[in-house]
């Protein structure tokens, strides 16, 4: 789940590019785990910077359009290239694994049942 440019231009200019772990919840569905990379992606040369968000869950259906809400708990490693599709792909299952350990740790957990992640009627969107 990509965010736009808009919420990426609105994040904190000095945050830290790189692999992030955390919640993550689609409109007023059930929260999962989730890895986030945050940055230029430059094993696919991007020009402008991008937050990607990969929700450790497989949804029925496509939730474009839906509200996305995250909460960043920890840093897993800096961006960084690599020489092969391959090599991505493998970083990103370490990566995932990575986030699963974390996140089953008391401290993270607790957050998975914050308030943050219940939305309002009135945010949900009428088609949903």
């Amino acid at each position: 789940a990509n965010f736009s440019e808009q919420v990426v231009e609105s994040f904190p200019s000095d945050i830290s590019t790189g692999i992030y772990y955390g919640w993550a919840c689609v409109g007023n569905g059930d929260v999962h785990k989730m890895v986030l990379s945050i940055g230029w992606n430059p094993f696919y040369k991007n020009i402008k910077k991008s937050v990607e968000t990969h929700i450790i869950h497989t949804f029925k259906e496509d939730f474009y359009g839906e509200i996305l809400s995250v909460v960043i708990v920890g840093y897993i490693r800096p961006e960084k290239n690599f020489d092969s599709l391959e090599a991505l792909i493998s970083a990103i299952q370490e990566d995932i694994k990575e986030a699963k350990r974390q996140l089953e740790l008391p401290e993270h957990l607790k957050l998975k049942e914050d308030n943050f992640f219940h939305l309002p009627e009135s945010k949900i969107p009428n088609d949903h």
